[in-house]
């Protein structure tokens, strides 16, 4: 037997529909996207960390290829020649 059927014989009213919660209840940017203000949010902020977590790699292997190489032997520069 269904749950509406159940309910129905025991004269309890249908069931309301229970609105999708967000976890966190931010409300979403368009109401037929399922993204949040919060997780935006947490996407700016993550892809911002990202960007100078590379900037920061860029730098070392600047370092690398331009002083700690050639001085350990591992090739020379081509200016140097």
């Amino acid at each position: 037997m269904g749950e509406a059927k159940r309910r129905k014989e025991l004269g309890f009213p249908p069931k309301e529909k229970k609105l999708l919660l967000n976890r966190d209840n931010s409300p979403r940017l368009v109401e037929w996207l399922p993204i949040t203000k919060d997780q935006k949010d947490r996407f700016i902020k993550l892809s911002i960390r990202g960007g100078w977590v590379g900037i920061g790699l860029l730098i070392l292997l600047w370092v690398v290829v331009r002083f700690v190489g050639p001085t350990l032997g591992w090739w020379t520069p081509a200016d140097s020649l």
